[in-house]
C-alpha cells in the first residue's frame, strides 16, 4: 500500500509540475520534494494504523451482543485493564499516532470502575484479587408498641379489665471485621467478627400504683462485645453466558461466641409492677448455625441484576439455666426456630464512580421451643417472625483498591427493625 501511493503521489507531482520545470529544477528542490514525499509516506502509515484501531473498536461493538460475557461488566478494574493494555500494545505498532489511538481503545472499552464494583458486592468475587479487607459499621433502630387487654368485654361494647399500652425502642451499634480470600476466582473464604454495642428502653403502663395514665420506663445497656463469629465458604460453579447468570453456592457456619439470652433475668421495675426489664442484653443467639445458600448474577449492561435464597438451621443446646424468673435456675435444652431468607433486586451505575442499587428481602422464621430438664418441648409465644426490608444502596469506588457501600434498610413488617443503616469499606489487596 505505502509503495502504491508514492507512484500515485509522483503521478500527481507529474501532472501538476510541468516537465520543463522538473528537468530544469535545482537539486536542493528536488531534495524538498522528495522530504515532502517521506513526510506523506509517513503520515499514511500512521493514517492505517489508526484506521486498524478504529476498525478493531467496530468489530467490538458488532460483537458485543453475541459475546458470552458483557464486555463493559469486568469482574475487575485490574483485569480488564491487562486486558486493554494488551490491545494497546497490539495496534500501537510502535508509533506515535497508533500509540494514542490504543489507550483510547483501552479508555473506552474499559467498564465504569463502579460497576465493577457493584459486581463484586453483587456476586462475593473480585477478579483477580487475592484478598480483601472490609470494615463496616451497622446502626439499626427498633420502635414497637404492643396493646395489652387483660379483662372481657361486656355488652359487645364496653370492655372491663386493664389496658397496658407497652413500647421497646432499641438501639443497637455493629462494627464488623471481615476478611475475605479468593482463590482462582471460583473459591472464597472469608471470616466475620462483630462487636456489638446495644442498648434498650422499656416503657409501660401502670406506674404509680397502677395508674392508667402514668408511663415509666427503664434503660438497659450493654458495652460493645465481641457478638456471634462467623465463616463462610463459597464456591462459584456457573460462569456468566449469554443465557445464563454467575450461580455461587455458599455454606456458612456461626459459632456462639457472643453472650446468649438464656438465663438472663427480668428484673421488676421499682415504679411500676407492670414493667420487667432484663438484668442484661445478649450479643448473640447462643446456638450453632449452619446456613447453606445460592446467588444468581445476571448483567444487563450497564444493570446487574441479582438474587438470593438461602437456609439456616439452629442447632439444638443445652443450658444450665434458661429461666428469666429471679432467684431462680432451670436447666434445659433450646431448639431455635429455623429460618429462611429470600432476596432480589436491580444495580446500575449512575456514572464513572458510583453506582446505585435497590432491593428487597424477607426473613421467616420458625417457632423457637424449650425443653426444662425432665420437661416437655415448650412453644415460646411470638418467637416466629417475618421481616421484611426494602433496600437502598450505593457503591463508591473511591479508589482503584478502596470501595465505599452505604446502604439503607427500611422495615416493611412489623416484626423487621424500623430501619437500619450500614457503611463498609472493602478494601482490595
Amino acid at each position: 500500500m505505502p509503495r502504491s501511493l508514492s507512484l500515485r503521489a509522483v503521478v500527481c507531482l507529474s501532472t501538476l509540475l510541468p516537465a520543463s520545470l522538473l528537468y530544469a529544477a535545482p537539486d536542493a528542490d528536488i531534495e524538498a520534494l522528495k522530504q515532502q514525499l517521506m513526510e506523506l509516506k509517513q503520515r499514511y502509515e500512521v493514517q492505517q494504523k489508526a484506521l486498524a484501531v478504529l476498525e478493531q473498536r467496530v468489530r467490538q461493538v458488532e460483537d458485543q451482543p453475541a459475546a458470552p460475557t458483557p464486555k463493559r461488566l469486568a469482574k475487575s478494574p485490574a483485569d480488564f485493564q491487562k486486558g486493554g493494555s494488551t490491545v494497546a500494545a497490539n495496534t500501537s505498532g510502535g508509533a506515535a499516532g497508533g500509540s494514542s489511538y490504543g489507550q483510547s481503545l483501552k479508555d473506552d472499552s474499559a467498564p465504569a470502575q463502579s460497576v465493577s464494583n457493584l459486581y463484586n458486592e453483587a456476586s462475593g468475587f473480585f477478579g483477580n484479587g487475592k484478598f480483601s479487607f472490609e470494615t463496616g459499621v451497622t446502626y439499626a433502630r427498633y420502635d414497637a408498641r404492643q396493646l395489652t387487654l387483660n379483662g372481657f368485654l361486656a355488652l359487645d361494647s364496653i370492655f372491663l379489665g386493664n389496658i397496658n399500652l407497652d413500647r421497646i425502642k432499641s438501639d443497637s451499634w455493629t462494627v464488623d471485621l471481615t476478611g475475605r480470600y479468593n482463590l482462582d476466582n471460583r473459591w472464597q473464604f472469608d471470616v466475620n467478627v462483630p462487636v456489638v454495642y446495644r442498648e434498650s428502653t422499656y416503657q409501660s403502663g401502670g406506674a404509680n400504683g397502677g395508674s392508667g395514665t402514668a408511663t415509666s420506663e427503664e434503660s438497659v445497656s450493654r458495652n460493645p462485645t465481641i457478638g456471634d463469629v462467623n465463616f463462610g465458604v463459597a464456591y462459584k460453579f456457573l460462569d456468566e453466558s449469554a443465557s445464563l447468570p454467575d450461580a455461587v453456592v455458599s455454606l456458612r457456619l456461626k459459632a456462639p461466641t457472643g453472650e446468649d439470652p438464656f438465663g438472663i433475668k427480668l428484673v421488676q421495675s421499682p415504679n411500676n409492677t407492670n414493667l420487667y426489664v432484663p438484668e442484661n442484653l445478649p450479643t448473640g443467639n447462643g446456638v450453632w448455625s449452619i446456613t447453606p445458600g445460592i446467588s444468581l448474577v445476571k448483567t444487563f449492561d450497564p444493570a446487574v441484576l441479582f438474587g438470593s435464597l438461602s437456609y439456616t438451621h439452629n442447632l439444638e443446646e443445652s443450658f444450665g439455666d434458661i429461666s428469666s424468673t429471679v432467684n431462680q435456675k432451670v436447666p434445659g435444652k433450646v431448639r431455635l426456630g429455623d429460618s429462611f431468607q429470600i432476596g432480589a433486586g436491580v444495580a446500575f451505575a449512575l456514572n464513572e464512580k458510583m453506582s446505585m442499587s435497590f432491593s428487597v428481602s424477607d426473613l421467616v422464621q420458625r417457632k423457637s421451643k424449650l425443653k426444662p430438664d425432665g420437661g416437655d418441648w415448650q412453644s415460646v409465644v411470638s418467637s416466629d417472625a417475618n421481616a421484611g426490608y426494602f433496600n437502598v444502596g450505593m457503591t463508591i469506588a473511591a479508589s482503584d483498591n478502596l470501595t465505599i457501600v452505604p446502604n439503607l434498610a427500611i422495615g416493611i413488617t412489623p416484626d423487621a427493625p424500623s430501619f437500619s443503616f450500614s457503611l463498609k469499606f472493602p478494601y482490595y489487596f
